[in-house]
């Protein structure tokens, strides 16, 4: 894992805290730190301009504290406005507190009268409980007023672990946090909420960080080469076709366009070889533009067994564009029962709405699950907790790889370990770029990459292809723009 990758949750983070204490930094040292650092990032992106710092009762309120003292040791004017009484604030908040000299209003509506700035120290990731109206109207009328907010940890009433907001959430222009992210800044619409994230070092040691993240029963990580790099298949001199790996594709008879973008996406992926098991009467249509594709008809399952059994095929795909019907359904089993690598998208998952247990009796580690929101309420019943937690407990109940799609998407392993990809732009909601990535995941597979790793690399890489192109992207254009990432990679 890399040193930097690790997203801590809101009780990973606190036990950071706290050994960091307990190993000799005071408390107060590290809030000084925490506020310090959002002064500067602040500083860097705004010249001095009247600025309201709103702050809560708590830590973040503390962190709040210091930021309006290093800001009006700056020159700034600043501003201070407290939700509470300040004779209740405690521990290491009351100590920053106490050393600002300046007046202290009340946040209420009049408060946010003649900014043109907002720091966000309300409440933390912490938060367990929706803000009241109150202070949610203060935070809409900023947003209505085109004020920029600038949220310490998170912005307030944004849950930590989930991404989810607990009321009126305000938008942040920029989101400062400390040691490490957590799954709120990635997950939507957390993500969207924080505006541009800086991860601010305070101190906190790498090795603490690795410890808590030990002491949990498994890992959560943003999406990034470093998870998955070494790993990733490399041509080798001596290589040929099939030693670079062999995928097989479903072709179906419904929407034919969907394998067809899937088998590219295989062969750009780098396997040596894309087979589309084809009807019979739809073999021509399936060769037609794809010349470097073996087209090879199907009649029924066992002739469809007969080659996901073949010793030269190294990694399955079946969903695309296959319908919803029976035959779906058998050539996900049959592809299953081969035990080979495999991938299930799209029509394969949602084939089994109303036969849920044949499927996940014939799951195995070897197999990733590809489910949008949809596909996924179809196959699991957990509709709590939020994306993460939901994604890891399907991961755990399938006995296989979940990569849940979205603009947030999470790939979870079953035993815990999960990575939230984040850098997948907009322009990727158009018809077919789905197909695009379960043909790069299979293509991956085939080449002997892991299935966790596979997955993560895979959506990664749909991602980075996505931004390169900008708007105006159409999934025909992913499979032409991954050789450039895949330099990149290399």
């Amino acid at each position: 894992m890399s040193a930097r990758a690790e997203v801590l949750s809101v009780a990973e983070m606190t036990r950071c805290d706290q050994e960091t204490i307990a190993s000799g930094t005071p408390g107060p040292e590290l809030m000084l730190r925490a506020g310090s650092a959002v002064a500067t990032e602040l500083a860097r992106r705004w010249q001095p301009c009247p600025t309201l710092v709103l702050c809560g009762p708590g830590n973040n309120g503390g962190d709040g504290f210091v930021v309006a003292r290093v800001l009006d040791g700056l020159g700034w004017p600043v501003r201070v406005a407290l939700l509470g009484q300040r004779e209740r604030i405690g521990g290491d908040a009351a100590v920053h507190a106490a050393k600002w000299t300046g007046p202290v209003e009340t946040v209420e509506a009049r408060c946010i009268e003649g900014a043109a700035l907002v720091v966000d120290a309300v409440f933390g990731a912490g938060l367990a409980r929706a803000i009241g109206d109150d202070l949610g109207q203060i935070f809409q009328a900023l947003n209505r007023r085109g004020v920029p907010v600038v949220a310490v940890d998170v912005p307030s009433g944004l849950h930590g672990d989930t991404g989810e907001p607990m009321g009126n959430a305000p938008q942040a222009a920029l989101t400062v946090t400390f040691c490490r992210k957590k799954p709120g800044h990635l997950l939507m619409p957390g993500r969207a909420l924080c505006g541009e994230v800086v991860v601010a070092d305070i101190g906190i040691a790498d090795a603490t960080v690795a410890k808590v993240v030990a002491a949990s029963h498994g890992s959560v990580s943003e999406n990034g080469p470093a998870l998955w790099r070494h790993v990733l298949p490399r041509p080798k001199p001596g290589d040929h076709k099939y030693s670079r790996g062999h995928a097989l594709i479903v072709g179906g008879a419904h929407m034919t366009g969907a394998a067809r973008l899937a088998a590219r996406g295989a062969m750009r992926a780098g396997a040596g070889i894309v087979t589309l098991a084809a009807p019979p009467d739809l073999a021509l249509h399936y060769m037609s533009g794809l010349p470097h594709v073996v087209v090879r008809t199907v009649r029924d399952t066992a002739s469809f067994s007969e080659l996901a059994t073949e010793r030269r095929c190294s990694a399955i795909l079946v969903g695309p564009g296959n319908g919803l019907v029976g035959a779906t359904r058998e050539r996900a089993l049959a592809a299953l029962h081969a035990l080979k690598p495999c991938v299930l998208d799209a029509d394969a998952l949602s084939v089994f709405e109303h036969s849920r247990p044949l499927l996940q009796q014939s799951l195995h580690p070897d197999c990733v699950l590809t489910p949008h929101e949809g596909e996924f309420a179809r196959l699991f019943s957990e509709r709590e907790g939020g994306r993460l937690r939901r994604a890891l407990n399907a991961a755990r109940q399938a006995n296989a790889i979940l990569l849940f799609k979205g603009y947030d998407t999470i790939v979870a392993h079953p035993d815990g370990r999960a990575v939230v990809n984040a850098n997948a732009p907009a322009t990727l909601a158009t018809a077919g770029a789905g197909d695009v990535l379960a043909g790069m995941l299979v293509g991956l597979m085939a080449q002997g990459m892991p299935a966790f790793e596979a997955a993560a690399a895979a959506v990664w890489m749909h991602g980075a292809a996505a931004s390169s192109f900008g708007p105006g992207l159409i999934a025909d254009d992913l499979p032409e723009l991954l050789p450039k990432v895949l330099q990149g990679l290399a």
